[in-house]
């Protein structure tokens, strides 16, 4: 067989990319060197580790060729791989509860803003019930279990540069709680211009370039955790696995049947990472999802799915489930996949447009890609009520409601609530900002019988509103419904104008 110009274009093309990759890679090189030079003395260090880290993505960022996954060698989970809560929870709770606990940590991801909810600063100070914050319900459940078992928790915050100095000066008001606290940050990544795929930061300090960085995923755990020194300080206290979450997950919270489980194994057939999941509705049709690729188990995230199959990946007939991002991971695991640099994280391309209308790209990766890199691992399948997300203040308002009871820090579902699912709650976007959406009630209505809420518009709430099966209100462009104190609306649709007015 001879070679046709098509196939010798073809073999050129690669080598020209080849030399185009090589080409991308000094440049970065080259910029990654003249930043670390640029960096204050006392941080040159963290500042070579983190772009240290940045390269090695980069570099895997040019190798990779193609779609990342080929969808035709996606398979279901194998059966095993996902256990039922019930079936855990029914090997009951560890023997010594206070030994299992000292073993553990727990770590809460930290490291975003309240913007989305107009907020400044970290979105775990944002108050979301009785005054308190994320912050304080976080510290007042590790305090509980402390005291309740006699141990000793810590907890552990994973900040970024965007929220570390706000969160170390809120923690002193913890000083007298029974929870030592650690904090490490995740590091500090240069966005890429995409175009010249170059750093569009010109030097380390944070002055003026600030939209020139950018924290890199909570996937970046592995590395910050292991570069911070906590990690070996932790083994050295003799912890044995870290339960990672979301700080505005109110919903997860340390799970003693889970523990026990992790406990329980023979030390050769330990479980090194358990990924909780849980059963998908309309909501969570972008969450990612467990499949079997290629013999193992792994996170399939929508950014990673081909533009063709996105309606087969959000389908709640093929893919069942979706990661909590509850994570329960292995100390000494960590450590030893960390040393071999075994982490093989699917890269996430999220593109963004900075103000001025220049288009970069940041690199990130997802804490729960690592699943694929430990032993054992497996999927647990938890109740809905361990996943209660803060994104919006429609999910606000369900946790500030009379649907949960409040209790040392965790939410529970009323008993008073006859449907153990949560109702469906949609504000429009005069109630997208915290401030604006406090303003707009008197008092948080009753929503023990509510099954369905649509507000949009101009909307206030008086005094002990009650809300029953289906309520949609909408106010029209230039109208104003003020609901009346004491109202009490069952399968309602109000719209118009309804204005209440002082006599």
């Amino acid at each position: 067989m001879s070679l046709t110009v098509a196939d010798l274009a073809l073999g050129v093309m690669t080598e020209f990319q080849e030399k185009l990759r090589q080409q991308h890679q000094e440049s970065m090189h080259q910029e990654l060197q003249k930043l670390v030079s640029s960096a204050d003395p006392k941080e040159q260090e963290i500042s070579r580790k983190d772009l240290d880290g940045f390269e090695k993505l980069f570099h895997r960022f040019l190798q990779v060729k193609g779609p990342a996954i080929d969808w035709a060698k996606i398979s279901g989970p194998p059966e095993d791989s996902i256990q039922p809560y019930e079936r855990i929870r029914s090997k009951g709770l560890p023997g010594d509860i206070a030994a299992a606990l000292d073993r553990l940590v727990v770590v809460k991801l930290n490291g975003g803003l309240g913007t989305s909810m107009g907020c400044k600063g970290p979105k775990s100070l944002i108050s979301v019930r009785s005054e308190n914050t994320f912050l304080d319900l976080t510290v007042q459940q590790i305090e509980h279990l402390n005291k309740t078992y006699n141990t000793d928790v810590p907890l552990v915050l994973m900040n970024s540069f965007n929220t570390d100095e706000d969160t170390k000066k809120i923690l002193q008001k913890y000083s007298h709680h029974r929870v030592k606290i650690h904090t490490f940050n995740q590091s500090r990544y240069p966005r890429i211009n995409k175009e010249s795929l170059l750093p569009i930061a010109k030097t380390m300090g944070p002055g003026g370039d600030g939209e020139a960085w950018y924290p890199p995923g909570h996937g970046d755990i592995y590395a910050s955790f292991s570069n911070s020194g906590l990690l070996d300080q932790l083994l050295d206290q003799g912890k044995e696995y870290i339960f990672v979450s979301n700080i505005d997950n109110l919903g997860a919270t340390v799970d003693l049947f889970i523990l026990q489980h992790l406990m329980s194994q023979p030390q050769d057939r330990r479980c090194e990472f358990i990924m909780e999941v849980t059963d998908k509705t309309r909501a969570d049709v972008k969450g990612g999802t467990l499949i079997e690729y290629e013999e193992r188990l792994r996170l399939l995230e929508i950014a990673q799915v081909p533009k063709s199959h996105v309606d087969e990946f959000k389908s709640v007939s093929k893919f069942k489930i979706f990661n909590t991002n509850n994570l329960w991971i292995s100390l000494p695991a960590i450590k030893r996949v960390q040393e071999a640099n075994a982490l093989d994280l699917e890269i996430i391309v999220n593109p963004k447009t900075l103000d001025g209308g220049l288009n970069v790209i940041q690199l990130e990766t997802a804490v729960g890609a690592a699943i694929k890199s430990f032993k054992n691992a497996l999927g647990v399948n938890v109740p809905r009520s361990r996943f209660l997300p803060v994104k919006t203040t429609s999910d606000l308002l369900l946790v500030m409601s009379n649907l949960y009871s409040l209790d040392a820090g965790s939410l529970t579902m009323s008993q008073r609530r006859e449907f153990r699912t949560t109702p469906h709650v949609k504000l429009g976007s005069s109630f997208t900002k915290v401030q604006e959406y406090l303003k707009r009630f008197e008092n948080i209505p009753d929503m023990l019988e509510l099954d369905h809420l649509t507000v949009s518009g101009d909307v206030t709430f008086g005094k002990n509103v009650s809300l029953k099966g289906t309520v949609i209100i909408i106010a029209n462009h230039g109208d104003r419904i003020d609901i009346p104190a004491g109202a009490m609306l069952e399968n309602k649709i109000v719209s118009g104008n309804l204005r209440i007015l002082d006599h």
